[in-house]
This record gives C-alpha cells, structure tokens and sequence, in this order.
C-alpha cells in the first residue's frame, strides 16, 4: 500500500533468485485509490478492481499512489512461471463476465473474470473477482474443489461490523473462519472454498496449479456437506 513513497517490488532470500520475476509471474487488482505500476520503465496506471498481469523476466517493478490522500491498495498472486508472456492490464470492461446464482438461494453473483486464459495468456495463474448482489449472502455454493489447483480468496467490501464466514476442509470434514475486511485465505487444492457473509461482499480468488481450466471443478452436493 504506497502511501507518500514508493514501493519496489522487493526480492526475498527464499527465491534463490536475481530479481523476483526471474522464475516467476506476478498478478495484481487495485482495491484503493488509483495506482500507478512501473514494470522496467513502463508505466501502467490502476483505477479501482482494475488488474495487471507482469510476466516472467520483468526485473524491476514498482507501486506508487497517484494521489496520497486516496492511496491505493493492490492485492497480489504470484506463482512459478515457465515463459515470458508480455505485461498487460485488463479493466472490467475487458473482463469475461459471468452472471450466477438467484436472489431465492442467496448467491446472486457477478464473477469478473480478469487474469485467466480466455483474456489473456498466462503459465499457471489465474485471477478474478466475484461481487455479491444486495440481498445475497454465499459464495460459490454449491461449493467444489479441483485437484489440480489451490485457490487463495482476498475478502473486501465487507461493510463495517459485518463479516464473513468462510469455509473449508475437506467436503465431508468441512472447518470454517471468520474473516473481516481485507483478510485473505488459503485453500489447498483438496479442499472446498466457500462463504456466507452477514451482508453482501465482494472477494477475489486467485489460482495456480497444473491446469488453465476454470471449469475444471469437481462439485459437491449441498445435502453431502458435514
């Protein structure tokens, strides 16, 4: 989160490598004030739920606030990469947008579809955004798991003394926490990832595994959840 300063993509000593990107892909969705985002000289600028993708080989990357008084704030997914594909931003309007669930089952959903394959190209990470209509509740129930990848979900949006309850484990040994605003959680790949929320919130899910495949889920029955 730039404040006054900006902030250098920093390279930690467990990556054994030059630069963080030597090996790795980089993807990022601003959830505060307008960001501006330096990938080795090139300048991308962030609005509010808008994306950026930065490739493998990308050496220096750096974050600043276009405005300090309203700084921005950019959630992060990095993942092992095996090429270089190019730099690129998407807003919502580039977005593959799905429309889920019904008012009646309290899972009416926008799913914003931001960094995935169908948008454009990546080596094993995805990301996105799901917003929940007024009045709704549960994320992605029925809910699923997909051996293939894990999923990490960053709650925002959710209203001041709201929260919501996340779950997981496996399907028939299911464990949840509670998460407030702008908390994040980590799925592994065997288990299920869902929500319900006291009021209406917005997450974004973010995913790395041996597939691109978003439809790639194996569901679970409401009624075989313990």
């Amino acid at each position: 989160m730039p404040v006054n300063e900006k902030l250098a993509l920093p390279n930690p000593d467990d990556l054994k490598a030059t630069y963080f990107l030597e090996r790795r892909e980089l993807g990022m969705i601003n959830v505060g004030g307008k960001a501006i985002i330096t990938a080795d000289g090139e300048k991308y600028e962030l609005d509010y739920k808008e994306a950026l993708y930065i490739g493998k080989g990308t050496k220096e990357v750096t974050f600043e606030s276009a405005d300090a008084t309203q700084p921005a704030k950019l959630y992060l997914n990095s993942a092992p990469a095996h090429h270089a594909y190019p730099t690129k931003k998407v807003s919502k309007a580039e977005a593959e947008i799905v429309e889920l669930g019904t008012p009646e089952t309290a899972n009416h959903r926008i799913i914003n579809k931001l960094l995935v394959n169908s948008v454009l190209p990546t080596c094993q990470l995805q990301m996105g955004m799901t917003e929940l209509k007024s009045g709704s509740v549960w994320n992605t129930m029925p809910a699923h798991t997909h051996d293939r990848r894990m999923e990490a979900y960053f709650y925002f949006e959710v209203p001041q003394g709201q929260s919501v309850c996340h779950f997981m484990g496996q399907p028939q040994e299911t464990r949840h926490i509670w998460m407030q605003n702008d908390q994040a959680v980590i799925s592994p790949n065997w288990s299920i990832h869902s929500g319900a929320g006291t009021s209406n919130y917005t997450f974004i899910w973010g995913m790395a595994g041996e597939n691109l495949d978003y439809g790639d889920m194996d569901h679970c029955a409401i009624t075989e959840l313990k």
